[in-house]
């Protein structure tokens, strides 16, 4: 059996106020022609189909387009989970018509132990698609009040899924998780930290002969050549400038996996981090004058319009920066407003208290800034 894994397509991105749906069109019509070529037996979609709950009208019709062309075009199963950006109730609707239809979406935890079986002339593959959950979820879907973090929620599906697994035959494990380990990027909203660490353990997944992961943007592998995350298909910020997006295209035999093969996507419009001085940003003649760009300027001194005129010859400039012009306290400001990147919601918002009242948060605010929180990532997801 063939399989083809991507993952977060993050259909409706908004880069920098530019939508990005021309360049998603452009990569998924990329990724259609390897399908044709490579004739995958099932498709991968390991979560966040769109970037937010409601996404707008345009993406839903590419998504739609797109599964009717895999599916009853070229007659190929999707099997698909939600992210942590995807709405679960919005995406489960018509779920159970859509499985009729060789298009398996797995939104909610409940039954998601219970493994989609796809045949090879080797047998059965089972496949157990786990969506983006939060502790919460898992608190309710297992009945397990001592679910309290991400590792706990994960330790307990696995163990579930252990009570009916067929030793015999191949399993594959679809999610949308962090492990710790992974190298992460500026575009991926952080998970939740309500209730403990996001961070999972690659360890839990070695019983599976594929992991197939989505949220972190990078392609990369995770403690072991099985476990991986494909990276999301096109770049959605200047960190990401040096991924090489694509998909995962796996081969198993009897055994399990026989090969692991990485397949490169070309955008449309690459995006790149490019310095220099304004004068010779002005006079470059190049390949990839139209990609989208952030510059960083090294002038030390006051210019008038940089951007205006760095439009006129790079017309996708989307960010600059003005590295000689910042001196050592802005850019320990930048430090800082990085650093704010990576935090919690709860640290941040105790950061904030901390610094407005003088006094560190005690644990009864706490308890209830959690639960206000967790309440809001719900309602938002829910929409």
């Amino acid at each position: 059996m063939k399989l083809m894994h991507t993952a977060d397509w993050h259909l409706g991105k908004l880069v920098h106020q530019l939508h990005m749906t021309e360049d998603q069109q452009y990569i998924l019509e990329q990724m259609k022609q390897l399908i044709k070529q490579e004739s995958p037996d099932a498709i991968i979609i390991a979560g966040d189909l769109y970037d937010r709950a409601v996404p707008p009208k345009e993406a839903v019709e590419l998504f739609n387009q797109t599964l009717t062309s895999i599916i009853y075009d070229l007659n190929i199963p999707v099997l698909a989970i939600s992210g942590n950006h995807d709405s679960p109730d919005r995406l489960n609707f018509g779920s159970e018509m859509f499985r009729r239809q060789q298009f398996y979406l797995q939104t909610h935890l409940q039954d998601a132990w219970k493994p989609v079986t796809l045949q090879d002339e080797f047998g059965a593959v089972h496949f157990y698609l786990i969506p983006y959950m939060e502790p919460a979820d898992a608190r309710i879907a297992l009945a397990d009040e001592s679910i309290q973090s991400h590792q706990e929620a994960m330790e307990a599906v696995i163990h579930r899924i252990n009570q009916t697994m067929d030793k015999s035959a191949r399993h594959i494990l679809v999610a949308h998780a962090f492990l710790a380990g992974g190298m992460d990027c500026d575009s991926e909203e952080r998970l939740s930290m309500i209730g403990g660490t996001p961070y999972i353990d690659a360890e839990l997944f070695a019983g599976f002969d594929y992991v197939a992961l989505g949220h972190l943007h990078q392609p990369q592998k995770v403690k072991h050549d099985h476990i991986r995350y494909a990276g999301s298909l096109l770049k959605y910020s200047f960190s990401e400038a040096n991924h090489h997006k694509g998909v995962c295209l796996i081969h198993l035999d009897k055994n399990g996996v026989e090969s692991i093969e990485k397949k490169q996507l070309i955008p449309k419009r690459d995006m790149r981090v490019k310095e220099g001085y304004l004068k010779e940003l002005l006079e470059t003649e190049e390949e990839g004058m139209e990609d989208y760009l952030h510059i960083r300027l090294l002038d030390e001194g006051q210019l008038l319009d940089p951007m205006g005129k760095l439009r006129k010859v790079f017309p996708n400039v989307l960010s600059l920066e003005r590295v000689g012009f910042l001196g050592e306290y802005k850019q320990q400001q930048l430090q800082k407003l990085q650093d704010r990147k990576q935090m919690s919601h709860l640290d941040l918002f105790r950061s904030f208290y901390e610094a407005v009242k003088g006094v560190e948060l005690d644990e009864t605010r706490k308890s209830y800034v959690d639960q206000v929180i967790h309440e809001l990532i719900q309602e938002e997801r829910n929409q």
